[in-house]
């Protein structure tokens, strides 16, 4: 099948001159159709592009800083929707039994993980074997706020990892990939959440993370910490310091709660790829 040209490439030919708000609210207009999303995205790139463009002295007088910011062209491209998609805590078992039939091993164990850390999708797709501490039961993942972060590596997850093959520095490693990483899961998770009845995007799987963890009596400090959300308030931000072996105590206590609602049997003091996992 034919891969579809992204948004801007239709743009790409045009002199900058060319680039004006008549013009692009037409290719809004032409794009936002079937990929309303995307053009947005494409809209802020554009944005960024025609102000960098006319700040240069070398193109002075040639862009049109405000040509991607016409109301109209905001109106064609429409306002991006929230989204509330989140795994309910009855449909674990089928979420997790589908999931666990993916073909491909990486990608199965990737969206499983996916949902027990409640990490943002790219967090734990750039994740290396060097960030991964089974001895002393951690993850170093890459943050947007603060750069990188600590996390528990969790029985299950654990146990999902080391039967994982290294075939190079990346976890969820791809050799069909130009990265040698996993690109690309979204198709296979489509796949099995319409086999399983259920409407759910990536990061629905982070949402539901944070949703089950009010199931129990986590602060919500705890859970926010390890998905990486900036600290909220004065407390919070100046004087809660959490080390990593809290945070286990709590998260351990989430997967196993997770595992427990999906009928999962498994034994948690097992070592990492010798654990035992039986349906329940």
């Amino acid at each position: 099948m034919k891969r579809r040209p992204p948004p801007l490439a239709e743009l790409l030919p045009l002199r900058l001159a060319d680039l004006t708000a008549p013009t692009i609210e037409a290719w809004a207009a032409k794009e936002a159709k079937d990929r309303p999303a995307r053009v947005r995205l494409a809209l802020r790139l554009l944005k960024a592009f025609l102000r960098w463009a006319a700040s240069e002295p070398d193109l002075k007088g040639k862009a049109d800083p405000t040509a991607a910011s016409a109301k109209k062209t905001r109106e064609v491209a429409g306002k991006a929707k929230p989204k509330n998609d989140y795994i309910q805590r009855e449909q674990l078992p089928t979420w997790f039994a589908h999931v666990r039939q993916i073909q491909n091993p990486v990608i199965a164990a990737y969206l499983q993980c996916l949902l027990l850390t409640g990490a943002r999708r790219e967090e734990l797709a750039e994740l290396k074997w060097e960030d991964v501490n089974f001895q002393w039961r951690g993850l170093e993942l890459k943050d947007k706020i603060e750069g990188r972060r600590a996390v528990p590596l969790t029985p299950f997850v654990a146990h999902l990892l080391a039967a994982l093959p290294r075939r190079n520095e990346w976890v969820f490693s791809s050799p069909a990939s130009a990265s040698g990483r996993l690109t690309e899961p979204s198709i296979a998770h489509r796949q099995a959440c319409a086999a399983a009845g259920l409407e759910l995007t990536l990061h629905g799987l982070r949402r539901s993370f944070a949703s089950l963890c009010e199931w129990l009596d986590i602060p919500g400090g705890i859970s926010a910490q390890i998905q990486g959300h900036a600290p909220q308030g004065v407390r919070e931000q100046n004087y809660i310091r959490r080390p990593l072996d809290l945070l286990r105590v709590h998260h351990e206590k989430i997967e196993a709660w997770i595992l427990e609602q999906a009928g999962i049997v498994f034994d948690a003091k097992a070592a990492p790829g010798a654990l035992r996992v039986v349906n329940g």
